[in-house]
Parts: C-alpha cells; structure tokens; sequence
C-alpha cells in the first residue's frame, strides 16, 4: 500500500515543524507504536510493566526525532507510513532489548556503546562488545550479523552482501544467532 494524502500531508507537516501536526502523527500512530513494542517484548519472552513499556515507546519517539528527523527524512513513500514505523519501533526496541539480554560482567557503559544516545537512568547490564566471551557460542558470521544490525543498523541486504548470504536468509539467521545468546548456559 502506497502513502496516503493524509499520511504525506501530515509527515511533510512534522517535517516542517509544525507542532500540531507532530501532536496529530503522536495521537495517530501511538497505539500501533505501543503495540509493536508489546509485540517485540512478547517475542523476546520479555515482560514489561507499564512503565518499561513506556520508556520503550519513547525511545521509538526519540529516534523519528533524532537528527531532525532523519528517520522520517528517510521515508520514500514506497510504503505505507505505518508499515515503516512498524519496521523503525522495531529496530529501535529490539536494540534497547538486546542490551538487557546479553551478559552482565564487562566494564563498558551502555552510554559508550555506538548509536545509543538514551542514558539509563538506573543500573543497566553493561557489555564488552569487543570481549570473545560475549559471544561465546556463536561463529564468527553470527557475531558478526548481530553487530551489525544492533549495533551499526545495517539492513539485511547490506548484511548479507558482507556475509555471502541471501538477503531473505538474515531474518532466521539472526533470530538463530539471538536464541543462542538467549539460552546459553
């Protein structure tokens, strides 16, 4: 499905600045925002409470404001607006769940990890991305592939032109290599 006129209207509004347009796109797509974080979460086999569900639908609000706007900038109209916030809440949630899921023991901050700019306001895992154990039980094109869409934001074409992959296969591929992180001993 193409860009409604109302979608485009309402984007080239945000885009432009306008306050109230933002306030419409927030009303207009806050449920599909909060139902995709929920989603993401229940797929991780992660419970949230309500106010961790929150800070998750911030951070999605939060990166279509980050770098004025880039995020939204970016949007060609290929699709529907809806379908490409589903894809950019997605991301952004499961990033900010992956930090939870990975091993605590390193001395790097989250603060310090590329592309994080939301500060933890309370005593989060830290990880060693650089640390052989953080990845213990993954190959090298497993770690490789979660570092790259986590951390770096690659899309799955640009992953697997790296790795030699099919584009279509990145998605299970990573799914593999999270479940391994996931329910290592």
């Amino acid at each position: 499905m193409a860009l409604s006129n109302l979608d485009r209207e309402l984007l080239l509004d945000c885009l432009a600045g306008s306050e109230e347009a933002w306030r419409g796109f927030c009303d207009r797509y806050i449920g599909l925002i909060i139902h995709t974080v929920e989603h993401v979460a229940n797929s991780f086999r992660i419970p949230l409470d309500h106010p961790s569900r929150d800070d998750l639908v911030s951070d999605v609000f939060v990166a279509l404001l980050d770098r004025d706007c880039a995020a939204l900038r970016q949007f060609r109209g290929d699709s529907s607006l809806a379908a490409y916030l589903v894809v950019i809440a997605r991301r952004t949630v499961i990033k900010k769940l992956s930090l939870r899921m990975l091993p605590v023991g390193s001395n790097v901050e989250i603060e310090s990890i590329p592309d994080s700019n939301v500060k933890s306001s309370h005593s989060s895992p830290s990880v060693d991305w650089d640390s052989a154990e953080t990845f213990q039980g993954l190959s090298h094109e497993e770690a490789s592939a979660i570092r790259m869409f986590h951390l770096e934001g690659k899309s799955y074409r640009e992953i697997g032109s790296h790795l030699g992959l099919s584009e279509n296969s990145i998605g299970p591929f990573l799914t593999r290599a999270r479940e391994k992180l996931r329910y290592r001993a």
